[in-house]
């Protein structure tokens, strides 16, 4: 098969796994967005102020963080300052609420995602909520150990708390949905390029120990770094097209969604969180230590545990071929 050829058919592949992206994306957003408007969010949200409690948070920043949760960061971004008045927060505080946010948002869209490469919904959602509160957790107790970044929050940008009207919301998802086809297309086709060349293998080898760490290896690591970079929508994107090849084991496919799940987008997210006032130090590297390992540990547990007799159950749809 010819350079041209094995990209027409990456590029068919590339284009089956966008609407499939698209049939996900486009009805989770639009619900989450009508049951933020309707304030179901809201009703809901006093129910985790005992969590906000346990590390160290105001109890009205649970409706915050439920908001990340089920419509994402840029949900929750607008609520920070308007539901505790910057006076009364600290460096810490925003820290530690960051990291509620950047291990668990978006998380029936993201999750969806996830599903479609093979791991069960419910377990890597918990796996990400529950690894969110002890990342906040550990941080809490050492800032409050060491009084470290106790000082009060001076951020960079203080977003404003309007929410856009629904035509310019459709119009923003549109653009999203058309930037998301753009990016997979070039994704595909720079890493047949990288591969190729002979770039990809001298690229992961810089990232792979890392991954290797982690548990995660070979071509499942490309993907994970996609992931880690540019987010779940492009990394487990591109993971269901080699779900479905049968290229990648299933152990190797649910570490790599577990990963992911604790530390992706880790620009652009992190950049945010800074810009409010977040320490890049917890929010960046922290996280990504974090993730590695806690995914480590538990290839650890799954070492002893046959594929068949976990991943059976683990994976309640398996995408054909694995």
């Amino acid at each position: 098969m010819s350079f041209i050829q094995s990209l027409l058919l990456k590029s068919r592949e590339t284009l089956a796994i966008y609407w499939l992206l698209v049939k996900i994306t486009v009805p989770i957003s639009l619900l989450t967005e009508v049951l933020s408007r309707l304030g179901v969010v809201e009703a809901v949200a006093p129910a985790f102020g005992p969590v906000m409690n346990a590390v160290g948070l105001p109890p009205e920043l649970g409706l915050a963080w439920l908001t990340a949760m089920l419509v994402g960061v840029w949900g929750a971004v607008p609520l920070l300052f308007t539901l505790v008045p910057m006076s009364e927060l600290s460096t810490a505080d925003v820290t530690v609420f960051s990291a509620l946010v950047l291990f668990a948002h978006g998380l029936p869209l993201e999750q969806k995602i996830i599903q479609k490469a093979g791991p069960g919904m419910v377990a890597t959602t918990m796996l990400r909520i529950l690894g969110g509160f002890i990342y906040a957790f550990i941080l809490h107790r050492g800032f409050q150990m060491t009084g470290w970044l106790s000082s009060s929050v001076a951020p960079a940008w203080v977003p404003g708390a309007a929410t856009p009207d629904w035509s310019i919301y459709l119009l923003g998802l549109a653009e999203t949905m058309i930037m998301m086809l753009v990016v997979l297309l070039l994704l595909s086709w720079s890493l047949e390029v990288l591969k190729v060349t002979g770039v990809l293998g001298v690229m992961m080898k810089g990232i792979e120990p890392l991954l290797r760490l982690a548990g995660i290896k070979g071509e499942a690591g490309h993907l994970t770094a996609i992931g880690l970079f540019l987010g779940i929508s492009y990394g487990a994107g591109l993971l269901i097209r080699e779900a479905r090849s049968g290229i990648i084991a299933p152990r190797q496919i649910f570490l790599s969604c577990v990963f992911m799940g604790f530390a992706h987008s880790i620009i652009e997210d992190t950049l945010l969180m800074v810009s409010l006032g977040a320490d890049i130090y917890s929010t960046l590297i922290g996280r990504v230590v974090f993730a590695i390992g806690a995914t480590a540990a538990l290839a650890l547990v799954l070492a002893a545990i046959s594929d068949r007799a976990f991943f059976s159950r683990l994976f309640r749809s398996q995408p054909e071929g694995v």
